[in-house]
């Protein structure tokens, strides 16, 4: 087979971030970063509650540690839920870093204090990788987006039961079936 034959029967994946877009730019972002395979590992959702568990609660503390690694950046509101992660990032600078840099940073650091929480702490393990390679972006546009997705946040754990994150709502199988229909 010639290579563009084998491009042409590979699935295309869409593109995650705007084309055109300096992700250095100063503003806020709205991220999703989502377990591996998604497995619950951050903790479980009672009553409408989010109750992280031990692994939740030390990753959390390397989410506030993010402004002492990189200068110009603000946690503004996060959430862990039991295998996703949503936070609105907050870039002061002008250019002096990226929203992936942030992240890639912030996954690898994770994944690494996880692996000892694991080793040391029991912890539940995971296969190859803690983290989905990809991230969920959301440029922020203004006041109104910002408080939208403030609530969004602070009412995730009360929707966990109709999350497609969720491997237990029957949306999530619905939509997890489609994906890999599409991805054959």
């Amino acid at each position: 087979m010639n290579e563009k034959t084998d491009k042409q029967q590979l699935p295309q994946r869409k593109a995650m971030r705007l084309t055109d877009y300096d992700y250095s730019t100063r503003g806020y972002y709205f991220i999703t970063i989502v377990v591996n395979k998604r497995l619950c590992l951050l903790g479980h959702v009672h009553d409408g509650q989010m109750i992280m568990n031990e692994a939740a609660k030390e990753l959390e503390k390397s989410y506030y540690e993010l402004p002492n690694i990189f200068a110009d950046v603000e946690c503004v509101e996060h959430i862990f839920m039991p295998n996703h992660f949503h936070c609105i990032i907050g870039l002061r600078g002008d250019g002096e870093s990226n929203l992936s840099e942030i992240l890639r940073w912030w996954k690898s650091y994770t994944t690494n204090l996880y692996i000892r929480g694991v080793r040391q702490r029991g912890w539940q393990p995971f296969h190859q990788r803690l983290w989905q390679g990809r991230f969920y972006d959301h440029i922020i546009r203004n006041q109104r987006d910002l408080d939208y997705i403030r609530n969004y946040i602070y009412e995730n754990p009360m929707r966990w039961g109709n999350d497609h994150h969720n491997p237990d709502c029957p949306l999530s199988t619905e939509t997890n079936n489609k994906k890999s229909e599409t991805q054959t």
